[in-house]
């Protein structure tokens, strides 16, 4: 039975925006693994041949294609290189995203239009670039990578959390629209913390240095549930348990969240170490950052490593108290 499974994806004809880091580069090694042909695209074309090289030696059959998602030219010219590669796209990943952290009014408004080009903008494009040739070869399979941020609010990173409820709107839209093409489906994953460069390529316009709240979970986890997907396509599903916890106690206890995160958010910056200001990889692609794992699964201690974890428990706390006092 395992067999049959690893079979099932050998034919398909893959192709992965934001594939030369991180989630991105796990799946493409995920796929490659199934013996998929992958097309890869990044902006980093460098990076890119090495994640072919991998993808190859696992067995897998692989293009590198430069792309830049906020672009639609490079977009659309992305499908016709992957039409030309495999004769058919069978499922298109759109995986490429970016953040900008910061006070909303003192981070540079070219910096949130910047994240809401690649994180909706992008997906949006992909969609657009691959769509007509789904309904032309009457199948095909889209995945959205989106974020528990589509479900609970980021404070300090008004963009990407704009950009993400952006994405499951049109998500849910586009699937409607295309209820009628029973053969071409939409799914959205929505990852917890995730052990990527992410933070590492990011827009730091508040000068501290930010690290990811645990629990901070593997890459690997994020394309095990898109190959997944892939077999066995369903509208979307949750990766980390800790995305759960969050989204319900948004929808439980909305105002506490917005309040304590921002709390907790504030009194980490005092005391964090200071750091440059940076554009990060928002407007130029940068050599930071090659790799699945951004190294935040290992043992650190400091405020800003426990700072959600700390605000769900005393949050919960705090609610489940002040509804006892009610009754």
């Amino acid at each position: 039975m395992e067999q049959e499974q690893s079979k099932s994806l050998a034919d398909k004809v893959v192709v992965i925006t934001g594939a030369s880091s991180g989630i991105g580069r796990a799946t493409a090694v995920a796929f490659a693994r199934e013996g998929a042909s992958l097309v890869l695209a990044a902006r980093r074309t460098e990076i890119l041949e090495q994640v072919v090289a991998d993808c190859t030696q696992w067995g897998g059959k692989a293009v590198a294609i430069t792309t830049d998602v906020a672009q639609t030219h490079s977009m659309q010219a992305l499908a016709e290189a992957a039409l030309a590669f495999g004769g058919k796209i069978d499922i298109w990943i759109n995986n490429a995203g970016a953040g900008a952290l910061g006070a909303y009014d003192e981070t540079p408004m070219a910096a949130h239009e910047q994240v809401v080009q690649i994180n909706l903008l992008g997906h949006m494009r992909g969609a657009h670039a691959v769509l007509p040739i789904f309904k032309l070869q009457e199948h095909g399979h889209l995945i959205n990578t989106i974020s528990i941020g589509a479900f609970a609010p980021m404070p300090y990173a008004v963009a990407y959390a704009a950009s993400k409820y952006g994405l499951r709107g049109f998500s849910e839209a586009l699937r409607a629209e295309l209820s009628k093409f029973p053969h071409i489906q939409i799914s959205d994953v929505f990852p917890a913390f995730i052990d990527t460069p992410g933070f590492q390529h990011a827009g730091n316009y508040i000068g501290k240095k930010i690290k990811p709240a645990p629990p901070v979970y593997e890459p690997q986890l994020v394309a095990e549930a898109i190959v997944s997907l892939a077999r066995k396509p369903k509208p979307s599903v949750m990766v980390g348990g800790f995305g759960y916890v969050a989204r319900l106690y948004y929808a439980l206890f909305p105002k506490l969240t917005r309040t304590g995160t921002a709390r907790f958010m504030e009194r980490y910056f005092e005391r964090a170490e200071s750091v440059p200001i940076t554009d990060g990889s928002l407007f130029q692609p940068s050599n930071v950052g090659a790799d699945i794992s951004g190294g935040w699964r290992k043992p650190k201690s400091g405020v800003g490593s426990v700072a959600v974890a700390s605000l769900l428990a005393g949050g919960i706390a705090t609610s489940l108290f002040y509804l006892a006092k009610k009754r």
